[in-house]
């Protein structure tokens, strides 16, 4: 079968409904049901959730990951508060400020740190480097697993943010949105790095992991939960029929297709990341989840997007990012490196003819 070029590898977002969430919207369809939640669909999705974390977590499902974001530090933070995230993160650099809106004007302090994770040992110098009254005081951390490079925090770099984070009296943040990837790399349960390490909120990621839209909030701190509902409804969050956010869950966390996907999508990954190496293309970050980083030259770059292929470059590194999905498939990846294969050599024999000139 020919593979035609597309925006296969432009986003994990490009990516269908996978067949068991499909499914369930489907099911969830057959027969009328209570809307704004409290349909079975959406009390049977939570529990799956309290099942998967193993702790008795609030849960509220939303649109997307920037409302679940930005709503969730709206619990922890008045106006003259700051969040301390990774300047690369998407609470920082995709969300169009919805999370300073939300929060009705809390700046956020950027953290340094690499490859895309927030630095934990500079967590508490930020947080205390001003405590007067003329600057916003801390009040959060914010961390992104898996990151925006596609990295991962391991337990022990959670951990140490974790105790930043109480050493200072912030509220801990979890945005979620490759969540699932990130798990499928460390082969630990989900209550791991989150609750156990000191997490607070957790921005769970569904649209990613095979679903057609959703996310949801779960709060490990019960207290930060309090009237969340409200600023729900509020935002616009609340679904009249909200049977169709919460379905297609069941689905994914039905006999672990939710991990199933993540490990296929990282999984591709390695072998995309594998064959681009073996053309001699740099690898700019560490795939540990399903993003690469390719330092393809310019040109190359604008080879392969005449060929047809659609992907975007990451402004933090610089490189184009190919991402792969719980969908992407070995004859994708072959066809992407077929034509890869050809900028490579095309962009070596002009080199070779500018240097005999």
């Amino acid at each position: 079968m020919s593979i035609e070029p597309g925006c296969q590898f432009a986003s994990d977002n490009t990516a269908g409904i996978c067949p068991e969430a499909m499914s369930a919207m489907i099911q969830a369809n057959q027969a009328s049901a209570r809307p704004y939640g409290e349909d079975p669909w959406s009390k049977r999705a939570t529990a799956l959730i309290r099942d998967l974390f193993e702790v008795d977590c609030q849960v509220f499902f939303t649109f997307n990951g920037t409302a679940a974001n930005a709503l969730a530090l709206s619990t922890m933070c008045q106006s003259h508060h700051s969040v301390l995230a990774h300047q690369w993160s998407h609470v920082e650099t995709d969300e169009c400020g919805a999370p300073e809106f939300f929060c009705n004007g809390s700046k956020i302090l950027l953290v340094p740190g690499a490859h895309g994770r927030v630095d934990g040992e500079m967590v508490a110098e930020i947080a205390g480097s001003r405590t007067d009254v003329h600057f916003p005081k801390a009040k959060a951390v914010s961390v992104t697993q898996s990151t925006e490079v596609g990295t991962v925090y391991d337990l022990d770099s959670l951990q140490c943010i974790g105790e930043s984070a109480r050493q200072c009296n912030l509220n801990y943040h979890m945005d979620g949105a490759r969540f699932a990837n990130a798990i499928a790399t460390l082969g630990v349960a989900p209550s791991e790095v989150t609750w156990k390490r000191g997490v607070d909120v957790l921005c769970l990621g569904g649209t990613k992991n095979g679903m057609a839209v959703g996310d949801c909030v779960v709060f490990f701190n019960h207290d930060l939960g309090q009237e969340f509902e409200y600023r729900c409804k509020q935002a616009g969050q609340l679904a009249s029929k909200m049977r169709f956010l919460s379905a297609p869950w069941v689905g994914l966390l039905t006999d672990h297709v939710w991990l199933n996907n993540a490990k296929h999508a990282n999984r591709m990954a390695k072998t995309l990341a594998s064959g681009l190496e073996a053309l001699g293309v740099r690898i700019a970050a560490p795939v540990e989840s399903n993003a690469i980083f390719a330092d393809l030259s310019p040109k190359q770059t604008a080879a392969m997007r005449q060929r047809g292929w659609i992907f975007y470059e990451f402004d933090g590194i610089g490189t184009p990012r190919l991402m792969c999905s719980w969908k992407t498939t070995e004859e994708e990846i072959d066809a992407f490196l077929a034509d890869c294969k050809n900028a490579v050599q095309a962009s070596m024999v002009e080199q070779q003819e500018r240097s005999c000139d």
